[in-house]
């Protein structure tokens, strides 16, 4: 049986399923299998196969506790008619180079793709010490997308309850509302005064505090779980769509079985880019995984030094999901580069939360770059991304995706390697910037900027994204930071 345990000690042994229950493990670490990389996924016939039956192979392989009738039952709930495109992932030209489109999901972002297929995960879980009545509270801080993706897949899902945490103006405007819009019995969203890095930093601690935890189970019946990545179950979906990204390229034939392919994926967070790693440690013929940043960019100057530094200015950019200065995901990645050194990983981890920094041995950032490489795009070039791959490729991107577009065109390319840059979100999620770069008018509401651009360009906003301007506005709550902990305490009570 495969099991999992915290990248800080080797004290716990989970299954999967306790391990996604339980979200993170107690002393602040991330759960990791020991295994990961022993079986690998067969690609001898997965040209032929739907996504749904490549997230068969792929997701048995990295929950095998979970049988395949479960599994099953969950991808087919996950990945069904809530997409509207068959392949859920499509692959797409762009040139000499190739989009994978990650956004056709409800609410119009990647975050999806993990958070369709969480709830149903956590639905076939059991609770700890058998109380019948534990219910589930999800607690998650989003930087913009993960807080409605969570939303929508948790919202009335039997048994749990969920509550979200954005950073006060630092989301778009049609980010905040389909948050604050969501309809759900058992939903609870609030803007807290701070950034993201502030908000995400509280959740962990929330989910640190033992005697909290003791007193929502005793008086509630209710423990925390999280949906951000750093939950191995959202994390493990998103390996799916780089198999699919490769058999599309095989359907096509623009590769052979066996042939290397780059990825450029935008990240703050790392989860999205891990993904990619943990695909190539299950055999997935990745070649490199170029790690794109905003101007927040601390994950480049990891990195290229291999110094983690976190005390520095924080900007606040036209790519909010990536104004992120502490990158939970890159401890999973550390670990396994360190040949699964807890001790190396817990000292890091505590020099970074005492000292806001860390370095990590010559040896062990030249093995990360071998694989990882690395760019980032100021605001202007985020804008002329946008407009210059409008004007050469008749496609329009979020400014999300245009930070790995303009990273991608400042690569040197290699004609024997195809590279597929990771779309992260519909350009209809952030109008006004999208607007802006392509010249268009954009003083108007975003609604009115959607309009503006479906007219430009000949695309169409999602309907949900769209008939946000006349839903109702359900959450105003604006808290402190230190106000948080009460607020989970207050919703898990009235769950």
């Amino acid at each position: 049986m495969i099991t999992f345990h915290s990248t800080r000690s080797t004290t716990d042994s989970l299954t999967a399923k306790q391990a996604i229950r339980k979200g993170i493990a107690d002393d602040g670490g991330l759960f990791v299998s020991d295994s990961l990389g022993q079986t690998h996924v067969d690609l001898a016939n997965i040209a032929s196969k739907s996504y749904q039956e490549i997230a068969l192979d792929v997701l048995g392989a990295l929950l095998p506790d979970y049988t395949a009738d479960e599994l099953k039952a969950c991808i087919d709930e996950a990945y069904g008619s809530q997409w509207s495109d068959p392949a859920i992932t499509p692959l797409k030209p762009l040139g000499d180079d190739f989009v994978l489109e990650l956004f056709n999901g409800p609410t119009s972002a990647f975050k999806d793709v993990a958070l369709q297929i969480l709830p149903r995960f956590m639905a076939r879980t059991t609770p700890a010490g058998g109380d019948p009545d534990e219910k589930i509270m999800i607690l998650t801080a989003t930087s913009g997308d993960t807080g409605k993706a969570a939303l929508a897949g948790f919202a009335d899902a039997a048994g749990t309850g969920i509550t979200v945490f954005y950073p006060e103006g630092k989301v778009s405007q049609v980010q905040e509302l389909q948050m604050t819009t969501q309809t759900g019995s058992n939903v609870k969203v609030a803007a807290v005064r701070g950034n993201f890095d502030d908000a995400q930093s509280a959740v962990k601690r929330i989910f640190g505090d033992r005697e909290l935890a003791d007193r929502l189970a005793a008086d509630s019946h209710v423990v925390l779980s999280s949906a951000n990545s750093i939950n191995v179950g959202r994390l493990v979906p998103q390996v799916v769509y780089y198999f699919s990204a490769y058999a599309q390229l095989l359907q096509q034939q623009i590769i052979n079985t066996g042939d290397e392919v780059e990825f450029v994926v935008p990240t703050g967070n790392f989860g999205d880019i891990l993904a990619g790693y943990y695909a190539k440690l299950l055999g997935l013929p990745v070649k490199h995984l170029v790690v794109a940043s905003d101007r927040n960019n601390v994950l480049f100057d990891f990195l290229t030094t291999g110094s983690y530094n976190r005390n520095r200015p924080f900007f606040q950019t036209i790519s909010p999901s990536m104004d992120i200065l502490i990158s939970s995901n890159l401890e999973r990645m550390l670990y396994y580069f360190a040949e699964k050194d807890t001790r190396l990983i817990s000292m890091l981890m505590n020099d970074l939360k005492n000292y806001g920094c860390y370095e990590v041995p010559e040896e062990l950032l030249a093995k990360i770059r071998h694989v990882f490489g690395c760019g980032w795009a100021n605001e202007d070039q985020v804008r002329q991304a946008i407009a210059d791959c409008w004007k050469k490729n008749r496609y329009v991107i979020d400014p999300h995706t245009a930070c790995g577009y303009f990273v991608m065109q400042q690569m040197p390319a290699d004609p024997l390697t195809p590279r597929v840059l990771l779309s992260t979100a519909s350009p209809y999620k952030f109008p006004r910037v999208v607007n802006e770069s392509l010249g268009l008018d954009a003083t108007g509401t975003d609604f009115e900027c959607m309009d503006v651009l479906a007219e430009a360009t000949g695309t169409k906003a999602p309907a949900a994204l769209r008939g946000l301007e006349t839903a109702d506005v359900r959450f105003s709550d604006v808290i402190g930071i230190d106000e948080m902990e009460d607020f989970v305490a207050g919703t898990a009570e009235a769950l």
